[in-house]
């Protein structure tokens, strides 16, 4: 057999069957799927199908729903939605889930959280899956070793009814990432910079395998990071080979195997890894010590810069398509071209979402504020990524510190990342945001988004506005 990438042996192994005479990228099989994570947006549809076509969910055992996107995170939890489309979804996904057997984790369960953060902490995904799941960030479980990849509403259904999906195999990418990270930059300026240089669309068509060095050094938590915000360079389908610090990760998890079939599932998942001599489409290198605390000054996450550098000139951009993409970023954001980054203010701090929001961003950010105040006018909220990240935060006092420095302990959802519930941001107002997307109104009609790692975050809030992290941690 040829050497073959870890995304074609998933591809291959989890393949029921071809359909069509083609082989390699561009070939449609029959895929079939191992888990799904369900939330109250994107199931509806797919429901209401399965409904009136009078069909059952095949394993309802390998879904698992949770209310995420619509919920409030007042501190004050309550199950009382403040918009009457929010509230009308959350009932129906109650019933969709009642209905069809599929466990879920409504706004009071206990485990409740954000999909993304909430599935890898119980151990539900583990390596060597197929994960297809209507978000788009479902590839946040490439960190632990399973292929995961966002689908469409139709798709939902047909998994739902089937554990099968149509599928086009894609082409493969490789980006190592050589060298140690230096003190204060993260997994977030990694991903930041990867986007950065091969663009917004750079990715697509590609499942991607992050590999070397800088990602081995990471921990599991970094690496979700990197795989949840790859899908912004384009990528539809993001892994990692899993190793050690995974399989320490996963053990223990409430959903992960247990005693002989543990051990087992290791020394299977340790074989997780592509051929030494593997061929992939396309690679890319990157070099850890060249990449700096990033911040996005567009409307695009892969316009971004270091924060210590300047706002781009458009006249300075030799093509036209992305000329006119930067001068109508610039014009949205109201930034004039040279202005030094480090002197743009912010009027809110946001730390939350699938990207950002797991008990180690938190541990980060906690750090810089630590002992200090946020600026007067900026308004900072903290939201974990699940409840479970919430308790565990407070366990070690992080809270305390979050609000002595100003800052609002809230409780988990989507929340600012997407402007879906009450967490908005006004027509205007600049955001330091810990999240995966600054599009045009992506946290509210007319607000403004830079985004940044947690840590950064935390920082411009002390700051008032955009600043180097590292100056200061230098100061503490």
């Amino acid at each position: 057999m040829s050497p073959r990438t870890l995304y074609d042996m998933l591809i291959d192994g989890h393949t029921v069957a071809r359909l069509d005479d083609r082989s390699g990228p561009g070939a449609e099989v029959l895929l079939y799927i191992d888990r799904t994570v369900l939330n109250e947006y994107t199931s509806p549809q797919a429901f209401s199908g399965l409904r009136e076509a009078g069909r059952r969910v095949w394993r309802p055992q390998a879904a698992l729903g949770v209310v995420d996107h619509v919920n409030p995170t007042a501190p004050d939890r309550n199950a009382e939605m403040p918009d009457a489309g929010g509230a009308n979804q959350v009932r129906y996904f109650a019933e969709n889930c009642r209905d069809f057997g599929i466990e879920l984790f409504d706004v009071l369960h206990p485990l409740q959280g954000i999909e993304h953060v909430v599935a890898p902490e119980l151990g539900f995904i583990l390596p060597g899956m197929v994960v297809g799941a209507g978000d788009s960030h479902t590839t946040t479980y490439g960190a632990l070793g399973a292929l995961g990849f966002g689908i469409g509403t139709s798709d939902i259904e047909h998994y739902l009814a089937t554990s099968t999906l149509r599928y086009r195999r894609m082409r493969t990418m490789r980006v190592t990432l050589d060298g140690t990270l230096a003190p204060g930059v993260t997994a977030k300026d990694v991903v930041m910079a990867l986007i950065r240089r091969i663009g917004a669309s750079g990715a697509t068509g590609y499942a991607v395998e992050f590999a070397g060095p800088g990602i081995a050094a990471l921990s599991v938590e970094g690496r979700m990071t990197i795989c949840n915000m790859a899908v912004e360079g384009g990528a539809r389908g993001v892994i990692m080979a899993p190793d050690q610090a995974v399989f320490d990760y996963l053990a223990g998890k409430p959903r992960a195997p247990k005693g002989a079939a543990w051990d087992a599932a290791v020394r299977h998942w340790s074989t997780l890894r592509s051929d030494p001599d593997a061929v992939f489409d396309r690679e890319i290198r990157l070099d850890a010590a060249e990449i700096e605390p990033l911040v996005t000054w567009g409307i695009s996450p892969d316009q971004a810069a270091p924060v210590g550098g300047h706002v781009p000139d458009p006249e300075a951009e030799p093509d036209a398509n992305r000329r006119r993409d930067m001068a109508r970023a610039l014009a949205y954001m109201d930034l004039t071209p040279g202005t030094a980054l480090e002197t743009v203010g912010i009027q809110r701090a946001f730390i939350g979402s699938c990207t950002n929001a797991r008990l180690s961003d938190l541990r980060e950010a906690a750090g810089i504020l630590r002992g200090r105040r946020i600026a007067a006018g900026v308004r900072g909220m903290v939201v974990p990524g699940s409840s479970s990240v919430r308790r565990a935060a407070e366990a070690e006092g992080l809270d305390r510190v979050f609000i002595e420095a100003g800052f609002e302990w809230r409780q988990s959802g989507c929340s600012l990342c997407l402007a879906m519930n009450d967490d908005v941001l006004a027509p205007g107002e600049r955001c330091a945001s810990s999240t995966n997307r600054n599009f045009e109104g992506r946290q509210g009609a007319g607000g403004r988004t830079h985004l940044m790692s947690p840590a950064m975050v935390a920082a411009a809030a002390v700051a008032g506005h955009l600043v180097d992290v590292r100056r200061l941690a230098r100061e503490h």
